[in-house]
């Protein structure tokens, strides 16, 4: 096995400002990588591949007429993973003979590019079985984006099962405030103007009680429990802020649109080591809309997390 650094830097998601609400808060992504190897890797890529076996319709899904972007998309990420890592993975491309190497799980398939019959899965599943990403394709036609193909394991409270097939208007129609002042309809021409070549990327976030990355819609039964469970007492330990890294690649013959989805956490009694980010979030949290709070399953255990890091800020 290679090894893989011990440390990463977390994304923490906030800005200079001490308030939060809904906005387009991408920027031009620089480098232009659309995965990330973090020291979890194997742990991580050991899950996803529970999931889709035990779970491959709510963990899978896609569309006939998006294999070509399929391919696009395996193109774009194996050449990526080869470039960026390359002590971990290898690519060698003899005209449509491709063999890729995964060090870190120690697997080397060998495929003809284009040529579904040669892999055990479609393109999109089989790339996505070696990144820790969740990759999600949007399909551009009629003036709008489409949600037509994904690998998603890692949800955050949401169902690609339900999702399948819907417009990115319908998609977002649960948000409350999204519609406020026409940001759906802003960031969708904004996500339809992105250029191949032009990648971006923005930061979400929520809390969430526990660890667990599976947080789909359909186990809400096995993890939504535990925010009952959330005291002043132990909010440090059980709470997570977790972080989704969102990159958006335009897949230049296709015109479809690559969403890579990453997912980071980090306990809060970790947070608070940092003491400007324990004052900002403590601020954010507080002054959270009641809506947004309730939106992303926080308002059960609201008031322990703020007692808890209330306590934290008197200690500095």
């Amino acid at each position: 096995m290679v090894s893989i650094e011990n440390k990463d830097p977390f994304p923490y998601p906030f800005g200079e400002q001490d308030v939060y609400r809904y906005s387009n808060n991408a920027v031009p992504l620089n480098p232009p990588i659309a995965i990330e190897v973090t020291k979890s890797y194997l742990e991580d890529i050991k899950l996803k591949r529970e999931l889709l076996i035990n779970h491959p319709k709510r963990c899978y899904h896609s569309m006939p007429h998006t294999l070509d972007a399929q391919w696009e998309v395996l193109d774009l990420i194996l050449h990526q993973l080869a470039s960026f890592y390359p002590e971990n993975y290898q690519l060698v491309a003899n005209n449509d003979h491709w063999i890729f190497t995964n060090q870190l799980t120690g697997e080397n398939h060998s495929f003809i590019f284009g040529n579904q019959a040669t892999l055990d899965v479609e393109p999109l599943d089989f790339v996505g079985r070696h990144v820790q990403e969740d990759l999600i394709l949007m399909m551009q036609r009629d003036g709008d984006l489409f949600l037509d193909a994904g690998q998603l394991c890692f949800p955050a409270n949401w169902s690609l099962y339900f999702d399948a097939g819907m417009s990115f208007k319908e998609i977002h129609t649960t948000i409350p405030g999204f519609k406020y002042g026409s940001l759906d309809e802003r960031i969708l021409q904004f996500l339809m103007r992105i250029e191949a070549g032009s990648p971006w990327w923005r930061k979400n976030w929520s809390l969430m009680a526990g660890d667990r990355l599976d947080t789909s819609l359909e186990t809400f039964a096995e993890w939504g429990k535990a925010r009952k469970n959330v005291t002043k007492e132990n909010a440090g330990e059980l709470v997570h802020l977790r972080v989704e890294v969102q990159k958006l690649f335009r897949l230049p013959k296709s015109n479809g649109i690559l969403f890579t989805i990453h997912t980071h956490m980090l306990p809060l009694e970790s947070l608070i080591q940092h003491t400007p980010w324990l004052k900002q979030f403590s601020a954010i949290l507080k002054e959270l809309p009641e809506f947004i709070a309730e939106y992303k399953g926080i308002s059960l255990y609201r008031n322990s997390v703020l007692e808890y890091l209330e306590v934290e800020l008197k200690k500095r």
